[in-house]
C-alpha cells in the first residue's frame, strides 16, 4: 500500500464488540492473565493501544516489530543500553541530536562503554570504527545542520563488519525515508515531533527486527519508559494525517529555503533540497522529498538572533519541531545548550544559527513574516 493508505489503515485494533472504526482506549493497568500466553501490562509494552501504534509505524517503516516509549530519549537510550555492553565501542556522528550527544558523554563511561564521534560522512564513520565497535548511531538529515549521510554506504560497511546500525529518523519521518530498506538495523523516532505532529504529545519509538525488538523490550521493562493508553490513542490518531502533513511541510520548506537563500541578511541556508547544498545528490537518492526542517545563519553583524526572533508575528520561537505550526529556535540556547561552547563551535552550531520547523500554514504568510523580521 501507499504511505497515505498505510497511515490511515495499518495497525488498527478492530473492536468486534461494537464495530467501531477507531481503536478503543484500553485504560486498564490490570488485565486478566488466565489462559493467556503472556500477561498484559503497560510496563510490559504489550497493551492493545501500544501495539496498535507499533504495528502502524512498522508498516510505514518496513519493520517487523518495535517498542513504543514515553519519549524519544527513552527510545534511543533504552535501545543503546539493550544492544551495547561494557567494553563495547560505539561510533556516533558529531552532529547527533544534542540530547543523544549528552547521553553518551554523560553516561557511557559509567557503563564502561567506549565511544568515538565522526563527521557526517560514510568514510569518516568507517575510519572511526575499531574491532570492538558494536554499534553505529547516525542521523540523516542531522539536527540542526541538515547534513546528509549516505545511509546505504554506512549500512553496507557495518553489515560486513557485524556492527549494528541505529538511525534517528525523526527529521525525515517514515513518509520520506525508510532506512531499513537501505540496510539499517534499528530506526528510532522522537514521536513527540512529526509522528504526534501537534505539539501536545511526548513519545518515542524504536522499530527493527523481531529478534532485536526482544532485546530492546527486555531492557525497556527494566527501565520502565512506557506510554499510557490515552497518549497512544492520540498518537495513533495523529499518524493518520502524517503523510498529508509532511507533504505540505516539505513543500513549504523548499519555498522558504529558496527565499532565505536570496536574502542578504542571511549568510547561509542549510536545506537538502537546495541544489547547491552539499548533501543534495545523496538526499535525492534516499529521500522522497527533502523534509520540513531547515536552518540558517543570520548576518549577526547587522541583525541579532534575539531581535529577529522578537519581530516574528506568525512563526513562534519555541522548543521542539515537527508540528502543524511553524516553530523556530536558536539551537545554541535550546537543543544544544548542554554541549559546551567549544564543542558547539567545533561541530558548526554557531550562536547565529536558527532552526526552522516549517508547518502547514500558507507559505506566503510564512515568507512575509520572515521578510518583515529580516528587513526591519
Amino acid at each position: 500500500m501507499f504511505k497515505e493508505t498505510e497511515c490511515v489503515h495499518s495497525g488498527q485494533f478492530r473492536d468486534k464488540a461494537t464495530g467501531g472504526t477507531n481503536t478503543p482506549i484500553f485504560t486498564s493497568s490490570a488485565y486478566e492473565y488466565l489462559d493467556r500466553k503472556e500477561a498484559l501490562y503497560p510496563r510490559y509494552f504489550n497493551t492493545p493501544n501500544q501495539e496498535a501504534v507499533v504495528r502502524k509505524i512498522c508498516a510505514l517503516e518496513g519493520a517487523e516489530n518495535g517498542v513504543l516509549f514515553s519519549s524519544g530519549m527513552a527510545a534511543i537510550s533504552t535501545t543503546v543500553l539493550a544492544l551495547v555492553r561494557q567494553g563495547d565501542h560505539v561510533v556516533m556522528l558529531d552532529a547527533l541530536y544534542g540530547g543523544t550527544h549528552a547521553f553518551a558523554t554523560d553516561t557511557f563511561n559509567s557503563f564502561g562503554i567506549r565511544y568515538s564521534f565522526s563527521a557526517t560522512d560514510a568514510d569518516a564513520v568507517a575510519q572511526a570504527t575499531t574491532p570492538e565497535t558494536k554499534a553505529i548511531i547516525i542521523e540523516s538529515p542531522t539536527n540542526p545542520l541538515l547534513a546528509v549521510l549516505d545511509i546505504r554506504r554506512v549500512a553496507e560497511f557495518a553489515r560486513k563488519r557485524g556492527v549494528l546500525t541505529i538511525i534517528d529518523n525523526t527529521f525525515a519521518t517514515p513518509v520520506l525515508q525508510n532506512p531499513i530498506s537501505l540496510g539499517i538495523d534499528v530506526v528510532v523516532h522522537s514521536g513527540t515531533k512529526y509522528l504526534g505532529g501537534h505539539s501536545d504529545l511526548c513519545c518515542g519509538i524504536a522499530v527493527t527486527s523481531s529478534a532485536l525488538t526482544g532485546r530492546i523490550r527486555a531492557m525497556a521493562r527494566h527501565l520502565g519508559g512506557s506510554l499510557n493508553a490515552i497518549t497512544c490513542y492520540l498518537l495513533e490518531r495523529s499518524l493518520k494525517t502524517l503523510a498529508l502533513r509532511v507533504e505540505r511541510q516539505a513543500s513549504n520548506a523548499l519555498k522558504i529555503a529558496e527565499f532565505l537563500a536570496s536574502d542578504k541578511a542571511v549568510k547561509k541556508v542549510n536545506y537538502p533540497g537546495l541544489p547547491d547544498f552539499d548533501g543534495y545528490k545523496i538526499a535525492l537518492s534516499q529521500m522522497r522529498a527533502f523534509g520540513g526542517m531547515l536552518s540558517f545563519e543570520l548576518d549577526d553583524t547587522t541583525l541579532s538572533p534575539s531581535d529577529f526572533l522578537k519581530r516574528l508575528k506568525i512563526i513562534t520561537p519555541a522548543v521542539s519541531l515537527g508540528a502543524v505550526e511553524t516553530l523556530i529556535c536558536c539551537p545554541a540556547v535550546t537543543s544544544h545548550s548542554k554541549i559546551s561552547a567549544e564543542e558547539r563551535s567545533r561541530i558548526g552550531v554557531k550562536d547565529s544559527l536558527l532552526r526552522l520547523s516549517v508547518g502547514i500554514e500558507n507559505v506566503a504568510d510564512l515568507i512575509a513574516d520572515l521578510r518583515n523580521a529580516l528587513s526591519q
